[in-house]
């Protein structure tokens, strides 16, 4: 049995009529319940369900050795509400979602915002500890990049994107390989989403690392692109989250609701909704 979600982590939304897509709705870094993303996927008909997966109940208290089964418990609770299960991520939860329907192949769809093609290092407090995986899975870790601990950001604005370019570059090969999330093995419709301007991590380069390791196994992948947005994505009908952030996400003003703009109608298709507010 994996962890159990405490219901103050949890935030549903449920159309009239009910059933069709029931779509997981996983936040990045903030770790917050993305109440605002649910609901307009609800608006468009799907039974949205809105996870905090750390810094909750019974939860790590931040995104280290976080459990992939919090996910799988989840869908768990989604799969009775509805005909078709998906997930929806977003930076971290993007992760999260591309790792989670490999190893569950209930999910019909990903969406995944800001993609990354590898699984990355958690959170680390203290250089002085040893570097262990975002992720585990049956009680181990999932294999991971460490990040170049060495690397010092120009600014008291950093842009990440340099870091986790350069940590895989002293990683080496091997190791990004083993970190290289399979998602050849995803059965699933994917829709990867991504801004050339992404000043936190590079999920252009991502987005395409992941359709061109797909296409080899003759599987199709959607890749919605804005060379001028930056991390942050908007959905239509979602409300804007607080731009002041401790670091640069990129894009030009108004690019995370017009990438959200552009991709609705693709994420529409792929989790069989109404395509409303675009």
């Amino acid at each position: 049995m994996g962890p159990v979600t405490a219901a103050e982590d949890l935030h549903w939304v449920r159309p009239e009529g009910g059933r069709g897509t029931g779509v997981l709705v996983l936040a990045g870094s903030s770790g917050r319940l993305d109440i605002g993303r649910a609901q307009a996927l609800g608006d468009a008909g799907a039974t949205a369900l809105a996870l905090r997966w750390f810094g909750g109940v019974g939860q790590p208290a931040v995104p280290c050795e976080v459990p992939l089964e919090t996910f799988v418990h989840a869908l768990d609770l989604l799969a009775p509400e509805c005909d078709r299960l998906a997930v929806l991520g977003l930076s971290y939860g993007a992760e999260a979602a591309l790792l989670t329907a490999v190893r569950d192949p209930r999910i019909r769809a990903v969406v995944a915002l800001a993609p990354s093609d590898v699984a990355w290092e958690g959170y680390c407090a203290d250089d002085a500890d040893p570097p262990r995986s975002k992720w585990t899975w049956r009680g181990d870790p999932v294999p991971f990049v460490p990040l170049d601990r060495s690397w010092v950001p120009a600014d008291d604005l950093p842009a990440f994107a340099p870091h986790y370019q350069r940590s895989r570059d002293v990683a080496g090969p091997s190791i990004v390989e083993a970190a290289t999330i399979p998602v050849e093995e995803i059965q699933a419709d994917l829709v990867l989403v991504a801004g050339g301007d992404d000043q936190v991590w590079p999920s252009v380069a991502a987005a395409r690392a992941i359709e061109a390791r797909r296409a080899r196994r003759g599987l199709e992948t959607v890749v919605i692109e804005d060379a001028r947005a930056g991390h942050p994505v908007v959905l239509p009908g979602e409300p804007a989250p607080d731009p002041s952030r401790r670091y640069r996400v990129g894009g030009d003003a108004g690019a995370p609701q017009r990438v959200g703009e552009r991709a609705w109608p693709a994420i529409c298709g792929v989790l069989r909704l109404r395509p409303t507010g675009s």
